[in-house]
């Protein structure tokens, strides 16, 4: 099939919202709620949306060093349970309730490494399953982190070891990273190193 040659380059960015009629709550979990909802359509007609209330996470790059070419950073090895199998991640955990932002990575950088940071960087906001969930990614930065002793949560299990960004770069092309949030946050790390460096 041809691509009609008159497509344009970028988007107009007409209004396609759909609007809010009613909702029903259909699961509520310990810290995720599903819901399907009724909507009016651009042209009018309704539809259905089913979709994830998530409170938002963050994700944090934790690097060993604080001058340009210090380029290691802290990583996890963790089993999911969902998809049944074992990943490498960055350090990252859920939003709690009336918890700022920073204060979450500064707890899941803590809890689940045992690295401690004074310096932090907001570095973007990830939107990863907008098709079924409201859930945010906040990728902040850390550097010359410290080494205090973890204090995991009951029931976690994973391991830390450290991995250079280049390095994580190519496992990535390899296709042995293949979280979404850890492969997006490398990838703009290393692409974008005149922001955060």
């Amino acid at each position: 099939m041809a691509v009609p040659s008159d497509l344009p380059t970028l988007p107009t960015f007409t209004d396609l919202t759909e609007h809010h009629l009613e909702t029903e709550q259909v699961v509520e979990g310990k810290f995720i709620r599903m819901h399907t909802d009724r909507v009016r359509l651009p042209d009018g007609s309704e539809s259905h949306r089913e979709y994830v209330l998530h409170p938002g996470a963050v994700v944090i790059a934790a690097f060993l060093g604080n001058s340009v070419d210090a380029e290691t950073l802290v990583f996890e090895h963790q089993y999911r349970y969902p998809v049944g199998k074992h990943f490498i991640e960055l350090p990252a955990g859920k939003i709690d309730a009336g918890e700022a932002q920073l204060e979450t990575a500064r707890r899941e950088l803590l809890e689940e490494t045992g690295y401690v940071s004074e310096t932090w960087q907001h570095a973007l906001t990830m939107h990863p399953t907008i098709g079924y969930a409201n859930e945010h990614i906040e990728l902040y930065i850390a550097k010359d982190v410290k080494y205090v002793g973890q204090q995991r949560d009951e029931g976690e299990f994973l391991e830390v070891f450290t991995m250079s960004l280049s390095d994580a770069v190519e496992r990535i092309g390899r296709g042995e990273i293949t979280d979404t949030k850890t492969a997006f946050s490398l990838l703009w790390l290393d692409r974008f190193r005149d922001r955060w460096m």
